[in-house]
């Protein structure tokens, strides 16, 4: 059973607002059960609908959180938690993107439950969908035809492999049983400031609005919603958060680098169940990578017969031609990983961004009004390949300092200072240099990264920098090969449109692109000139294309295929590419990411 989104607003709500909770998805349905306590409540006297002629509605609460992620979740409850704790009242909205809480989620993942037993101590009790423990953990080597096994520099015991989509429609669930109000299918589009530059909540995009411009029949204005207090929890590369960080300066005021980024490219497969071993954990590095792309495989044995095999690259390569897309179809066809997935079906691809700059890249993560919490902010361990629950962690900890300003009076400040305190500091800390370490190449990195691991353990006096920003580091074209990939089979390796249909991507044709140009004439005049046209390979969804008459070729773009991993905004080499949010509900669809 569901519960549709309109089903949080109350009954003495304005129509107009009432109807505005409808338009995202009339017909869909999000993840809530409808057993909740909210289904049929009144809104809380703590906020409230204002409306005016030619104005968007506007609703109040204490906390707006944008994102339910493991972040923006965790938040959320540790709120609602310090608020039964102490006595207090507070009215706490998430609003998300995705048409379902966990729509938009995709992630390894080896869970490490350590926030999660701070969060919810019982959440065995209470079923989180966390069964399937590491049994063993492998590390390989690959050339083209062989795996050379080596010690494996991870420990995994104690963690899990889950699906995070699912983790987080748990906690969605939680968070409802405490108050919580999730929105989902909203998107942000925008920072609302008071007279003084203070944040003071988001409004999410009008709807109904077509390609040239024009209104539709079913046209809506965005709703405000404002909050005393904004945490931003919006995953990798959000776009309001970098909004904020440019604003503030905030990478500036924590001393900090510029964030490094990785695209992450996954299947989730069901296979033989002779083949199926639970728990059975494998990252691999080298083939099918160059040995100056850092990156890197991973496979995982999860539940009910299903894994899930990935390929993360580094998206500060320096060759035009290669295509990470194709790269993972490579992948699949090694001698050591074929015939696992011989017989099995895929159920499930998808694509996403991940933060791997570290400490070095942590902002200031306080504004005027709130802060940014999560992978937003950059909290990944890259030697792990975690960042689950250090985002989770992240999120607490910005909860209590939030609580500490609405009702002890407190300043947001004080989450920076319990950041720099905890765990995840710690971790960071002693994780700073593996990935600084790959700017010299595989083999100096790979020596480095030992000494750090085995002789050091994090302890080394010298903090290694980043390398160039990564559009930065694309090279011309001339100074490279094409790469020649070998077709799909259609067995093992796939077309882009085949595997687009499994992520269950989807938006509205007739609505304007989410997807701008800075300036329209640079990828005629510049991309595909000297870089031969990166965009159209390191796009995972084939969004970009150059189309027409070999000498008036133009770009063209394919906005409805995006998945939201938001790699063009990160690697195109100008910069011209700027993601934006498209309407609500749209993109993706992942249930077992």
């Amino acid at each position: 059973m569901m519960l549709k989104v309109a089903s949080i607003f109350s009954k003495s709500a304005s129509a107009s607002a009432y109807y505005l909770s409808r338009r995202i998805y009339p017909n869909s349905k999000s993840h809530f059960s409808t057993a909740s306590p909210f289904a049929n409540s009144r809104v809380p006297n703590s906020h409230h609908f204002c409306t005016a002629p030619e104005q968007r509605e506007s609703i109040h609460y204490d906390v707006v959180i944008v994102g339910a992620g493991p972040a923006g979740l965790s938040a959320a409850i540790r709120l609602k938690q310090m608020c039964i704790e102490k006595g207090a009242d507070l009215s706490v909205c998430v609003v998300e993107k995705g048409g379902e809480v966990g729509a938009h989620i995709l992630s390894g993942n080896v869970f490490e439950p350590r926030a999660l037993d701070e969060l919810i101590p019982q959440w065995k009790q209470q079923q989180a969908p966390i069964s399937t423990p590491v049994s063993s953990d492998k590390f390989w080597f690959l050339t083209k035809n062989r795996a050379i096994s080596l010690p494996s520099p991870f420990d995994n015991k104690g963690n899990y492999v889950i699906s995070l989509s699912q983790l987080v429609r748990w906690m969605g669930e939680k968070a409802e049983e405490l108050g919580v109000e999730i929105y989902p299918g909203f998107a942000a589009s925008e920072i609302l400031y008071d007279a003084n530059n203070k944040v003071i909540g988001i409004g999410t995009n009008d709807m109904g609005i077509s390609k040239d411009g024009s209104e539709k029949e079913n046209f809506q204005r965005g709703v405000e919603v404002k909050g005393r207090v904004t945490l931003l929890a919006e995953g990798c590369r959000g776009s309001l958060s970098e909004q904020i960080m440019k604003k503030y300066n905030l990478r500036e005021k924590g001393g900090a680098e510029h964030q490094t980024y990785a695209l992450g490219i996954k299947e989730v497969w069901e296979v033989d169940e002779q083949k199926h071993q639970p728990g059975t954990v494998l990252h691999t590095l080298g083939w099918p990578l160059d040995h100056k792309t850092y990156g890197g495989s991973f496979l995982y044995h999860m539940k009910d017969k299903q894994i899930s095999i990935g390929l993360v690259v580094a998206l500060n390569y320096q060759n035009p031609f290669m295509n990470p897309y194709e790269e993972f179809q490579k992948l699949k066809h090694h001698p050591a990983i074929k015939p696992l997935l011989e017989g099995g079906t895929v159920i499930q691809y998808g694509a996403r961004t991940l933060n791997e700059g570290g400490i070095q890249s942590v902002p200031y993560p306080v504004f005027p009004g709130g802060a940014i919490i999560g992978c937003s902010a950059g909290f990944l361990n890259v030697p792990k390949i975690k960042g689950t629950h250090t985002a989770m962690k992240s999120g607490m900890l910005a909860a209590e300092a939030t609580f500490g300003v609405l009702h002890e009076g407190l300043g947001m400040d004080t989450y920076w200072d319990a950041l720099r305190n905890s765990w995840i500091w710690q971790e960071l800390y002693k994780a700073r240099n593996y990935r600084p370490a790959f700017e010299y190449g595989l083999i100096p990195g790979l020596a480095l990264s030992g000494l750090e691991h085995y002789i050091f353990r994090g302890r080394h006096p010298i903090t290694l920098k980043h390398g160039k920003p990564d559009h930065e580091a694309t090279n011309a074209a001339q100074l490279h090969s094409p790469i020649d990939y070998p077709k799909a089979d259609g067995v093992l390796s796939f077309d882009v449109p085949t595997s687009l249909h499994r992520s269950n991507t989807n938006h509205d044709h007739d609505q304007p692109p989410h997807l701008r140009l800075r300036d329209p004439k640079i990828p005629e005049l510049t991309n595909l000139p000297v870089y031969a046209a990166p965009e159209t390979r390191y796009c995972p969804a084939r969004v970009y294309e150059y189309v027409g008459e070999q000498n008036q070729l133009k770009l063209q773009i394919n906005a409805q295929n995006c998945l939201h991993c938001k790699a063009c905004d990160i690697k195109d080499p100008k910069q011209n590419i700027e993601w934006t949010v498209p309407e609500g509900g749209g993109g993706p669809g992942y249930s077992v990411m």
